[in-house]
């Protein structure tokens, strides 16, 4: 795992928890960076995205107003204004195959379960960085390529 300057880096954390947030902000000051937006739920997230330029987005699922597969949708579909492309790594407790997959499938980069530590969240944030995947747009998805293997074309 490569190590990187990530001072400059914009981050939104959303959860509904003020632990988890100090948690989290903790974690990626730590890391270097100092632009962290501190967002209670999806809503306030999304506000936040729509006014400012944002280089990741680290959110719990289960919130309200808006929760985190909500938001990751929403982004995805650039409603008011917000970048479709923005980096998103939900963090839940919940880690059962059904919920993974409805994040995966609402456009999420990485799924992180919680409890978590600073090893997990610079993994998934390296990973961001160093696998890029391109999106994908179909009549009902677009995100990031949910396939993680390359797999040859075949027709």
């Amino acid at each position: 795992m490569q190590s990187y300057d990530l001072t400059d880096m914009r981050v939104v954390v959303a959860d509904d928890n003020k632990p988890m947030r100090d948690i989290l902000k903790g974690i990626l000051r730590a890391f270097g960076i100092r632009k962290i937006f501190e967002a209670e739920n999806g809503r306030q997230a999304l506000d936040h995205l729509i006014e400012h330029e944002v280089d990741l987005v680290i959110a719990d699922n289960m919130m309200s107003p808006i929760n985190g597969v909500e938001l990751v949708s929403l982004i995805r579909a650039g409603a008011e204004g917000a970048d479709p492309f923005t980096p998103f790594i939900m963090i839940s407790g919940f880690t059962d195959f059904k919920r993974i997959i409805e994040a995966r499938d609402a456009g999420i980069n990485e799924y992180l379960a919680k409890p978590i530590s600073a090893r997990q969240v610079y993994r998934r944030i390296s990973q961001v960085i160093e696998d890029p995947r391109g999106f994908v747009r179909s009549a009902t998805f677009f995100g990031p390529d949910r396939r993680r293997q390359p797999q040859a074309f075949d027709g």
